[in-house]
């Protein structure tokens, strides 16, 4: 559905009506496209602190394929720019970060990026870890006041391990991110598995994608397949036409399937006789009441969709070796199962579990099964089933948030394929917002 507002601000007479009546004024954002895939400008590299990873994050930045200088004076439009701040350790330190971002914040192209760099807070150094800490209240922040679509992001990485960064930073510095803002990003160390086509990372790869007819599912399934991979279209029953005809367009094969059935895992891998790379968790259904007026099968429906069947098919194809290592698992939560939302306890409990499932899940895949367990969490995605929200309700949901406006399926989409890449072993346990930096819980 069109976003009317977005376009009104978009003409002069809007843009001056909306700043007289101190209204948002969304930027429309740069997505990535055949003609747009990358940012328009420099990429200015500044330190903050005595950094010891300088030539090697320089390394990695380059790989963006930007520009990257480290005087302000030779970029006096960048857009993006990194902040090495891993080795701030004091509260003192944060001035250099003050101090570098200070003088050329205001000179970030709109639509441009932020991204600080900085290291996990230490267990046993308290002064470092409210330092590092406290860099997450600044990107949040500053995320909020930032505007004109441009996005700041914090990354964590492990100091000697840098290399591990490159596809996240790719990702982040590139019109993929377009509605990724205010997260908190932590890498471990793991080495990258390089693609043998960094035109088509995933070539070579299988992909299976649940819910993957229409909306979400069908965006992360055309992305995928954009990126490469020979991807399964799995859905309902009900909606064979209709996920025939995704399957079709991608050049994709179909498997219509309840995905809460008993043997599902079983059809799954005999679909996938060479076992999966990708398995993405998308499927999910919504029975809103107030819990006072909720009855149990409007319960039990949503938790055994979103949630009981994610964990029972997860757990029978890893047990049965149909994830091949080197694997991506990718589920999606909610913000909803961040912040709650009135009317859905349900499903917002199914999405925290989700969240439960991908934390406690993560570390114990990588070990035993060289799998990444991730999950995305949208907030108000532009689909028919938003489009049918009232209209102030739909209008608040796309508003309350930094880039006040309302995402696309395609940005969830950007933000799994980001998860599936071979480069993206050493992003594992992560629950990535895809929602404009909500002010629900941001």
């Amino acid at each position: 559905m069109a976003d009317r507002y977005l376009h009104f601000t978009g003409t002069a007479p809007g843009r001056f009506l909306t700043r007289k009546l101190g209204l948002p004024q969304p930027a429309r954002l740069r997505r990535w496209s055949l003609e747009t895939q990358s940012l328009d400008g420099p990429l200015l590299h500044l330190t903050a602190g005595d950094s010891e990873i300088v030539q090697e994050l320089g390394a990695v930045l380059a790989t963006t394929g930007l520009t990257v200088v480290r005087s302000a004076e030779l970029a006096p439009r960048p857009a993006g720019i990194v902040v090495d701040a891993t080795a701030v350790a004091t509260a003192a330190g944060l001035g250099d970060v003050h101090a570098a971002l200070h003088p050329v914040v205001r000179s970030l192209a709109p639509g441009g990026r932020i991204v600080i760099v900085g290291v996990r807070p230490s267990a046993e150094d308290h002064h470092q870890a409210a330092a590092q800490q406290a860099l997450e209240g600044f990107v949040r922040s500053l995320g909020k006041e930032i505007g004109r679509g441009a996005t700041v992001q914090l990354l964590r990485i492990e100091p000697d391990a840098t290399a591990s960064a490159e596809s996240t930073i790719r990702f982040l510095l590139s019109p993929r991110s377009a509605y990724v803002s205010g997260q908190v990003v932590e890498l471990t160390g793991a080495a990258p598995d390089p693609a043998t086509d960094p035109a088509a990372p995933l070539a070579g790869r299988t992909a299976l994608v649940t819910g993957a007819a229409r909306g979400i599912g069908a965006s992360v399934a055309s992305v995928l397949a954009r990126d490469g991979a020979q991807v399964i279209c799995l859905d309902i029953p009900q909606s064979r036409d209709e996920l025939a005809r995704t399957a079709d367009r991608l050049g994709a094969s179909a498997l219509p399937l309840d995905i809460t059935a008993d043997d599902a895992a079983e059809r799954i891998a005999a679909a996938a006789p060479g076992g999966l790379d990708i398995l993405v968790h998308n499927a999910g259904i919504t029975r809103d009441r107030r819990l006072a007026n909720m009855p149990a099968d409007r319960w039990t429906q949503v938790v055994e969709v979103n949630l009981d069947s994610v964990l029972r098919t997860t757990d029978a194809l890893l047990d049965a070796g149909t994830i091949n290592r080197g694997g991506r698992i990718i589920a999606t939560a909610s913000i909803a199962g961040i912040a709650g939302n009135t009317g859905q306890t349900n499903y917002a409990a199914s999405k925290a579990g989700i969240i439960g499932l991908v934390r406690s899940l993560a570390p114990r895949a990588a070990t035993d099964h060289g799998v990444t367990v991730n999950a995305v969490a949208p907030g108000f995605i532009e689909t028919k089933m938003t489009a049918a929200v009232p209209l102030f309700i739909r209008e608040a949901g796309r508003r309350m948030n930094s880039l006040a406006q309302g995402g696309l399926p395609v940005d969830v989409a950007e933000t799994t394929a980001w998860f599936a890449q071979p480069a993206s072993a050493a992003v594992n346990g992560q629950i990535v917002r895809v929602c404009g930096q909500s002010l629900l819980r941001a």
